[in-house]
């Protein structure tokens, strides 16, 4: 029987492969502590992360390769944004550096466990995952701009460990791993009926 291959050729692909070539000059504006450049490109990188899913739904474009594509785009965003406000803000980490190492280790042991695991990051894109984009996204960018909002970043951070606890739950308990899933919740409910 002969499988159908993938296109992996569109617009979400580029878009997600845009924010891989991106990282280098995030890293750039991060030695040369260009604040203004900086947050501009992290802020188009948090934006194409939105286009290229919604685009991938919108126009059943989504693809195996892209999922995974997009996942490693999204881990190195998420590492450039750690390391920006490592960077440029030391006195903002250095006052929350207990809920900064929490937030890091919650982000990365659900990855060294795939990786030890399945030998491959995970490339879920669950429904939590995707508000903590947009609360990450979000707190990241109206704190450059706007300033602090200690409500705000203390919500950010517990749905972002809520939701890196449902990726690592996920990887310790599926026999492999899947692509595009939406919840633990809808996966317990497939496996009832």
């Amino acid at each position: 029987m002969e499988t159908k291959k993938e296109n992996r050729w569109n617009v979400p692909n580029a878009l997600s492969l845009y924010r891989l070539l991106a990282l280098p000059f995030i890293i750039y504006t991060i030695i040369t502590a260009n604040r203004e450049s900086f947050i501009l490109l992290l802020s188009i990188n948090l934006v194409t992360d939105i286009l290229d899913g919604l685009i991938a739904r919108l126009f059943n474009l989504q693809t195996e390769f892209g999922a995974k594509l997009d996942s490693i785009a999204d881990i190195g965003t998420y590492i450039m944004a750690f390391m920006g406000m490592i960077s440029l803000e030391k006195v903002f980490v250095a006052t929350y550096k207990i809920e900064f190492i929490i937030l890091i280790a919650m982000l990365l042991i659900p990855q060294l466990c795939a990786l030890i695991r399945f030998q491959r990051f995970p490339s879920f894109h669950l429904w939590s995952y995707k508000i903590t984009g947009y609360l990450q996204g979000i707190f990241i960018f109206s704190y450059f701009v706007f300033g602090f909002s200690a409500f705000y970043f203390h919500l950010m951070l517990v749905v972002s460990c809520l939701a890196y606890l449902e990726e690592l739950i996920l990887v310790i308990t599926l026999p492999k791993l899947h692509s595009n899933l939406k919840s633990i919740f809808l996966i317990q409910q497939q496996k009832r009926n």
